[in-house]
């Protein structure tokens, strides 16, 4: 390899003029990026990861904000004394970039076809059918499948995963020599995460393109990169090679990052998180920036900052502790971090029945409406919760998850089947009656800041259900009420009068927590709670969930596509494909010795920190269309062990103990 780096960043500084002050964002980064090599930068949000990847684009926006200092040498070629001009001529082409959404960085009023076709036609100077002709390799490249027809279609029209392979499409068209990817998969479940990063690695391997990878994910960095360097407040706290760091993290920030991991491992225990939050760029401390949160400070740590020093050969650490950092962090457990957990009585009534739940939509054609079909995005799915349980629902994208958690908490209407709560049927009771059950059943949705109402303080949106189920006398009961509950979910009480937007995404979600709490529900569905969250604050949320269901015997569904996070708060697991359950156990019965091929390929496709020997075996294609769903088992267009009865009839249920049971011919 050519120990010339392709992209060298010194002393990067990068600033932004804002009310409270100067915002250092990035203050002093350096790191190099090799040809045919990836460099993940990781950290939580708030540490100039994404600004450090603009500023290499020149792609901050001024006049707030500007790059203060340093060099950015690109092939020899200091980037920062580049004219616009100029530097349009490397930016999309010798330098790309894949932006963290593809439905908001694609133009939804052009064709895919005309966003990468504009790029060449930009850059290389070709013609339309030349364009044209590039584009279309480009897509059998990143595997759209029929490209032909995919070349005309619209942003909408397409799944998350291909928006995404469009984004690197337009990205590597020009043949850049850099490729920057800011989160490129975290909207993403994990067999398209999969296929997406395999897709990078193997255009690296052919073109030899470096890769700069920005991610809050371990597992991905795990499976990916070469080099690794972990940010905190605007600087570089660890910087080591891929297998050096993942065995010998030194930083004390960086071992917590580790400790905060959800896994089967970790399962019954509590999570080791970081306390407070990364100081705002404006007012950054005298000393070391981590020492607040640090459970290894001392005196000296407060009063100067520690420069970027080697303890190995190619590994350097920002800590006053130098050398002794690694036996020392690693040596250290929080007091309750091995409290266990109670599994709840399987003996007692369920406090949810559910059984053979459809949800069909209609599909009306003509000036007459004719019905001609339906989509099936639940097609007869049973499950039961008990009390203080966490039931996770696990499946790809387009599986009917969220559509089946809506339809149990009567967001929308069922189709057919019964849903017993408590000993009523939430399907036929009458909508006045379900208004006044609604506080037994809550639901905790993705993201922490749309589902808040921008306008309203926090002492107004978590009151709502207290006026709306009449709970509390007067404001003043109330707003008491608010105050112990705000408390209860680690925010001070003096925050009920601050809007949902001077929260960081961590305290918004507990917000959303106090506003369920606050009608005291004895069921509520969490939608991907943590997937916008980095994961620290991931495991001060998972933490605090659990101690609830452990004071209130709370029961939840966990919607998720991170099958650590179900391995690790899930008591039994349900896997979801195309409306219907496809097979359910304990947690470790699913996790540890899954039965149906589907199971095991998400579980293969999932990054996973220490297994990167095996060669992955990727579901191939998407999920077929709920309208018209394959005859037989659902999953044998897809599956690598489908036989021709597959294809015939649709399985029965097989079960292998009194918890643990499949739909799959191999039985």
């Amino acid at each position: 390899m050519d120990n010339k780096p392709i992209l060298s960043v010194k002393n990067l500084q990068t600033q932004f003029q804002t009310g409270g002050g100067i915002a250092r964002a990035v203050d002093g980064i350096s790191f190099d990026i090799f040809k045919g090599k990836t460099t993940a930068i990781v950290g939580e949000s708030g540490c100039g990861k994404s600004v450090t990847a603009l500023s290499i684009m020149r792609l901050i926006q001024g006049p707030a904000g500007y790059i203060a200092g340093g060099e950015i040498i690109f092939n020899d070629q200091d980037l920062l004394k580049l004219s616009e001009r100029k530097m349009r001529e490397v930016r999309g082409n010798r330098i790309s970039m894949i932006f963290q959404e593809p439905m908001t960085s694609l133009n939804p009023v052009m064709t895919v076809g005309d966003q990468i076709m504009e790029v060449t036609r930009l850059h290389k100077g070709y013609s339309k059918r030349e364009a044209r002709e590039q584009a279309l390799e480009m897509l059998r490249l990143v595997q759209i499948p029929d490209p032909i027809r995919r070349i005309s279609e619209f942003p909408h029209q397409l799944s998350g995963g291909m928006k995404q392979r469009i984004m690197i499409a337009m990205a590597l068209s020009c043949e850049p020599d850099l490729l920057i990817a800011d989160e490129p998969t975290t909207a993403l479940d994990v067999n398209v995460q999969a296929q997406i990063l395999k897709l990078m690695k193997e255009l690296q391997q052919k073109k030899g393109t470096a890769l700069l990878l920005i991610t809050h994910d371990m597992g991905v960095v795990y499976e990916t990169a070469d080099y690794v360097t972990v940010m905190y407040a605007g600087k570089a706290v660890e910087q080591a090679m891929r297998s050096r760091f993942f065995k010998h993290a030194s930083h004390p920030y960086s071992t917590k990052l580790f400790e905060s991991l959800p896994d089967a491992k970790k399962r019954g225990s509590k999570l080791s998180s970081i306390s407070g939050s990364v100081p705002e760029p404006t007012q950054y401390p005298a000393g070391c920036r981590f020492a607040e949160r640090c459970h290894l400070v001392f005196d000296k740590c407060k009063k100067q900052e520690p420069p970027l020093l080697p303890i190995e050969k190619g590994h350097t650490i920002a800590c006053l502790l130098g050398s002794k950092a690694p036996s020392i962090a690693n040596q250290v457990v929080l007091p309750d971090s091995r409290k266990k957990e109670t599994s709840p009585p399987s003996d007692q009534k369920p406090l949810l029945t559910v059984k053979n739940i459809k949800i069909h939509y209609p599909i009306r054609k003509g000036l007459l409406q004719r019905l001609v079909g339906s989509v099936k995005a639940v097609d007869g799915v049973d499950i039961t919760l008990q009390h203080g349980e966490t039931l996770a629902l696990v499946g790809e994208s387009g599986c009917g998850k969220t559509t089946l958690g809506k339809g149990i908490v009567r967001l929308i209407e069922i189709t057919e089947g019964t849903i017993d709560f408590n000993g009523t049927d939430l399907v036929k009771i009458a909508r006045n009656n379900l208004r006044k059950l609604r506080k037994d059943f809550q639901m905790m949705f993705q993201d922490p800041y749309g589902s808040l109402n921008p306008r309203m303080m926090v002492s107004q949106i978590v009151s709502e259900g207290l006026i709306s189920q009449k709970i509390g006398k007067n404001k003043k009961e109330r707003t008491h009420i608010v105050k112990e509950l705000m408390e209860r979910v680690g925010l001070n009480s003096n925050m009920i009068h601050r809007y949902p937007h001077e929260f960081s995404g961590g305290q918004r979600q507990r917000i959303g927590i106090a506003r369920f709490l606050a009608v005291r529900p004895k069921f509520v569905l969490c939608d991907e709670v943590t997937s916008a969250l980095d994961v620290s604050v991931q495991a001060q949320i998972l933490n605090l969930l659990k101690s609830l269901q452990q004071d209130e015997r709370l029961s939840y569904i966990f919607i998720t596509h991170n099958l650590s996070l179900a391995a690790y708060i899930a008591h039994r697991v349900a896997v979801m494909y195309l409306g219907r359950i496809v097979e359910r156990g304990t947690a470790p019965e699913v996790f540890e010795t899954p039965k149906h091929p589907y199971s095991k390929m998400l579980l293969d496709a999932s990054p996973r920190i220490g297994e990167n020997g095996s060669e992955k075996i990727f579901l191939e294609g998407d999920v077929p269309s709920p309208i018209n769903p394959p005859q037989g088992c659902h999953f044998h267009p897809r599956c690598p062990k489908a036989m021709p009865k597959c294809g015939k009839f649709y399985p029965g249920k097989t079960s292998f103990s009194e918890t643990h049971s499949t739909h799959c011919w191999l039985y």
